[in-house]
C-alpha cells in the first residue's frame, strides 16, 4: 500500500521529523487560502499522485504570488500528470500540497528499507538526493552507503552518525542528521513500512535539517495493526480491478497482454506467466486464488479477467494440493455460464481430485481445451487466441 507525499509528511511528523509547514487541499480556492495561512512570499504547489517524477512531469511548481498559486492550482488540479512510474496513460491529479517555500543549501537521500538477502534493514543515503535513486546506483553507485541494521538492535548512533558524515552534511548539522536518521528508522519500524524514503533530505541556510519530500510503502500483512494508515488509502490512485478483487481475497495485478491467467499459488502463478511468454504470448494479469478458492471466488476472477478488453483467451492452471481439482472445475463451470464466456479456455489440473474435476470439465458441455502440461496448456492457449 503506498500512501501521498502529504500523509507521509504527518506521519514523519508524529515521529519528530522536520517537514516544512504545509495543507492538504482539494481546490483552486482551497490552495489560495492554504497560501495565505501560510504566509511568506515563496509557495510550492504540489501535486499528489502515488508517482515519482511529479516535478519533471510539470505537477511542482513554485509561486512568487497568490495569484501564482492560483494560477498553478488551476493548472494542476485535474491534470492527466504523466511521469516515468505513471506509464504513458498518467494519473489524474484531485489532490495538492501546499508549502511554505525552504532554503536549500544541499539536498540528500535516505532510506529505510526492507532487504531480504541480510534478513536486516537497509538504510540507504547518498549525497545525489532529489534525484531518481535507481539513477544515481546505475551512473555513480559509489555515492549511495548503505548501513545494515539488525533490528534486533536498532540503528545506532555510529551507523547513523556514518552515513550522515559519508555524504557530506557539515559538522554543525551532523547532530540534526543523526537524529532525522534514527527517527526515520523508528518510524519505519513501529508503521511496518516495507519503505520509508526522503527525497530529498534538505540542509538549509540555517543548518536546519527538514524532509522536503517523503515516501512510504506498507506491508499490507501488517495493516490490520494501523487502522490509522490504513485510513489513508486513496482508493482513486489504485486499479479498479484490483480493488475489487481484493474484497475476495483474490491476488490480482492487471498485466498488457491478451491472454488472462487464474491459477492457484503465486510461484505456479509467476511460472505460467512465464510459460505463456515462452510460448510467444503475453499474459495480462497475475491471479492467484488462493488455496481456498470457491465456486464464487473463481466466478468473481473470471468477472474481473473479462473486464480487460484485452482479454481474448484464458488459462486455468491449477495444482491440486490442499485446493482439489473438483472444487476448481465445479467454480469454473459455474463461472463460464455466468458470464456467457466467448472468448477461448484452457484448463489444466494436476493433483488432488484430478480425473473428477476432468470429468466435471468433460461434461459440462462447454467449449473447454483440456491439457495435461503446462507446455501444451500454453501451446493450446496461445494457438487458440491467433
Amino acid at each position: 500500500m503506498k500512501i501521498h507525499e502529504y500523509q507521509a509528511k504527518e506521519l514523519l511528523r508524529k515521529y519528530g521529523v522536520v517537514t516544512p509547514r504545509g495543507f492538504h487541499c482539494v481546490s483552486v480556492d482551497g490552495a489560495v487560502k492554504a497560501a495565505e495561512e501560510l504566509g511568506g512570499k515563496i509557495w510550492v504547489v504540489k501535486a499528489q499522485i502515488h508517482a515519482g517524477g511529479r516535478g519533471k512531469g510539470g505537477g511542482v511548481k513554485l509561486a512568487r504570488s497568490l495569484d501564482e498559486v492560483r494560477q498553478h492550482a488551476n493548472d494542476i488540479l485535474g491534470m492527466q500528470l504523466v511521469t516515468h512510474q505513471t506509464g504513458p496513460e498518467g494519473q489524474k491529479v484531485r489532490n495538492l500540497l501546499i508549502e511554505e517555500g525552504a532554503d536549500i543549501k544541499h539536498e540528500y537521500y535516505v532510506a529505510a528499507l526492507t532487504d531480504r538477502a541480510t534478513q536486516t534493514v537497509a538504510m540507504m543515503a547518498s549525497s545525489e538526493g532529489g534525484m531518481d535513486i535507481e539513477e544515481v546506483a546505475h551512473n555513480t553507485p559509489e555515492k549511495i552507503l548503505k548501513e545494515f541494521v539488525d533490528p534486533l538492535v536498532g540503528l545506532t548512533d555510529a551507523q547513523a552518525e556514518n552515513l550522515a558524515r559519508g555524504i557530506g552534511v557539515p559538522e554543525a548539522s551532523v547532530a540534526k542528521a543523526v537524529d532525522a536518521l534514527k527517527r526515520l528508522y523508528t518510524c519505519y519500524m513501529e508503521s511496518d513500512a516495507s519503505l520509508a524514503e526522503i527525497n530529498p533530505l534538505i540542509l538549509e541556510g540555517n543548518g536546519n535539517i527538514k524532509a522536503l519530500d517523503a515516501k512510504f510503502n506498507f506491508d499490507s500483512n501488517a495493516l490490520y495493526r494501523h487502522p490509522e494508515i490504513v485510513d489513508f488509502r486513496d482508493f482513486d490512485e489504485e486499479d479498479a480491478d484490483e480493488i475489487e478483487a481484493s474484497k475476495f481475497d483474490l491476488a490480482y495485478i492487471s498485466l498488457d497482454g491478451n491472454i488472462g491467467c487464474l491459477v492457484n499459488g503465486a510461484g505456479l502463478a509467476m511460472a505460467t506467466m512465464d510459460t505463456i511468454k515462452l510460448f510467444g504470448a503475453e499474459p495480462a494479469n497475475f491471479l492467484d486464488v488462493g488455496g481456498g478458492a470457491t465456486t464464487e471466488k473463481v466466478t468473481e476472477a473470471f468477472k474481473i479477467m473479462l473486464k480487460n478488453p484485452k482479454v481474448k483467451g484464458i488459462l486455468v492452471n491449477i495444482f491440486g494440493g490442499i485446493m482439489r481439482c473438483d472444487t476448481i472445475a465445479e467454480g469454473v463451470v459455474a463461472a463460464a455460464k455466468e458470464v456467457n464466456l466467448s472468448v477461448p479456455l484452457v484448463v489444466r489440473m494436476k493433483g488432488t481430485n484430478e480425473d473428477l474435476g476432468k470429468k466435471i470439465l468433460a461434461e459440462s458441455g462447454l467449449p473447454i481445451i483440456a491439457a495435461d502440461t503446462m507446455a501444451e496448456a500454453a501451446t493450446k492457449i496461445v494457438a487458440a487466441v491467433k
